[in-house]
Order: structure tokens, then sequence, then C-alpha cells
């Protein structure tokens, strides 16, 4: 592993911007910087080698940045992809509308993709409709979670794999939407989106080794089905064992959020949520992702899909 410190989440004294830490652990606010996909090549490394340090950072007031700068900003970074089951934004070429029509949001614990194997490296999220109070994001670091195990359960975990699927039943996630008509569109929404278009399920080693700093983090999230080699009982009591470090307050950091901001976060080491606090209010954000490699666990082993098929119907896992 580097020499930098998780638990620091310090400023970067070598670095050309200006930045400010949230929390101890977790999250950096980037001031200074206006966002496009003509930033030049030092402001682009800099952005990510703070992204790396800080697992998620912020940029207020970003208001010129429509859905042609998002997409060049997010180009810079890498090769932008697609969600591999939701339709692009109208008007976009592969940005992913998140929308609370109905006064919901995805308000559950997850690492972007990870039902597939060489899920985002990062997203990068940008407030367009924000209600005037709630509707918050949280990001959780998965390195100093994996740090702060008890080392009895760090070398349970460091040979344990587990199985992410998008075949899961959206009906806990959606226990915070509205009761009555709404709530019901949005499941019959995601279904069509999810579970009528392709089912996918990869193996991925709980713990990760990170591809550019060489950290280890856990990687799990909503998209877990089982762990390898145990029992659904045993694995939903392990899953909760585990998702709980990750998730401490002293791991996690909240945003709130302004209409113009813009949320850049390592997806190989968090996870995320938002917070379905804001009733019937709209809430409305556009996300880029860039695409990652495979995760690499510590014995040097690789994820692998070991299931990619046309859904046919709606099957909770």
């Amino acid at each position: 592993m580097n020499a930098i410190t998780t638990y620091a989440n310090a400023r970067d004294p070598h670095s050309p911007l200006d930045i400010v830490p949230v929390t101890g652990t977790i999250g950096a606010e980037i001031r200074g910087v206006t966002l496009s996909g003509d930033l030049d090549a030092e402001t682009v490394q800099a952005i990510k080698d703070a992204v790396v340090r800080h697992k998620v950072v912020f940029f207020r007031d970003q208001h010129e940045l429509d859905d042609a700068r998002h997409e060049g900003f997010a180009g810079l970074f890498g090769d932008p992809v697609a969600h591999p089951t939701v339709p692009v934004a109208e008007g976009s070429r592969y940005l992913l509308e998140l929308d609370s029509k109905e006064g919901y949001a995805a308000s559950s614990w997850h690492t972007d993709v990870t039902f597939v194997d060489a899920y985002p490296k990062a997203s990068i999220l940008r407030g367009i409709t924000i209600p005037e109070a709630g509707g918050d994001t949280q990001w959780a670091n998965g390195e100093t979670a994996y740090e702060g195990l008890p080392e009895s359960l760090r070398q349970l975990v460091n040979n344990l794999w587990a199985v992410h699927t998008n075949l899961y039943d959206y009906a806990a996630v959606l226990q915070n939407a509205p009761k009555g008509d709404g709530a019901e569109k949005e499941r019959q929404l995601f279904q069509k989106n999810v579970f009528a278009s392709t089912v996918y399920e990869t193996e991925h080693p709980v713990v990760r080794v990170h591809p550019v700093s060489g950290q280890r983090s856990l990687l799990l999230g909503h998209f877990v089905k089982q762990f390898v080699g145990l029992n659904q009982a045993d694995s939903a009591r392990l899953f909760q064992i585990l998702q709980d470090h990750i998730t401490r307050p002293e791991n996690v950091v909240r945003w709130r959020w302004r209409a113009g901001d813009v949320a850049f976060w390592d997806n190989q080491a968090t996870q995320h949520r938002a917070v379905a606090d804001f009733g019937l209010q709209r809430r409305t954000l556009r996300r880029a992702t860039v695409s990652g490699e495979v995760p690499v666990g510590i014995d040097g082993r690789r994820s692998r899909t070991v299931r990619k098929e046309k859904a046919t119907e709606f099957q909770p896992a």
C-alpha cells in the first residue's frame, strides 16, 4: 500500500488546486476550477490525484456545465460508458438521469454497476433540480472501513468473494417511496429497465486492491447477492456486519446539494446513497461514468462474470 494514511484526509501540499477537506476521512471541495472538456493537462492530473486521495471531490456552482460539457469533462478521465441496462438521458450520449418525479431516491448503499466485471472506475454527478430541503448524498470510504476491521474479520474477508447481481427485489430499495400510484410506477420502471433487459451475475473479491494507490478496500453494497461458499442466511448475517463497518459515521461524508454542484468520486473505493427525505419535491441529477478495469483481489485473482443473459420476467432474488 502507498504511504498516504487514509485516515488523514488532509490537503496535498503539492497540489496546484485549492482543495478543502470536508471530513477527516473522506471528501474534499475543490475551489476555483470551472469544469469543461477543455481543462489543461496539469489540472486534469491534479483532479485525478485528488479523487484517489479524497475518494470524492465536490465542485460548487458549475452552472455552465450542460450535458455536452459534462460528457466532455468526463472524457478527460477515460472512456465514458453508458449504463448497461438503463437507457441514456434524452439528448445525451451516455448520461444517466436520476429524476425523482414521484418523490423517490435510491436510498440504499451501493457502488455503481458492480454487477458487471469491469465496472466504472469513476462517476461524475451533476445537480440540476435540487429540493429546498433534503435530498443529500452520502459517500463511504471502503479503504478506512477495511483498515478499521478487527484483525479476525480482516483475515476472513481477505479471501472472501461475493456474487453481485442486478437481479434482486427493488421493493426493499423502494421502501422510502410514497405510498400509492407513485411507488408502483417507480417499481414498474425499475423492473422494465433492469429485469426486462439483461441479467448479470459477477464474482468480485470482497477486498479489492486499488489499481492506482495499491490500497485495499471493502467491495460490497446492495448488488451483493451472497458470498461464494456461504448459504443465503449466513451471507446475509455476514454482509450486514461488514456493511455496517463501511457505513460507520467515521467513514462517511454527507453533501448538501445546490443546483450546479458536481460530485466526482472514485467508484473503486467507495459506496454512496441518496437520502430519501425530501417528500414530493423534485430532485434531478445526471451522471457520467468512466470505464474501469476488472478488479483484482489480494491474491491476484480477477473478477469474473458468471452469468449474462436476457431476462424474461421479474424474479426477486
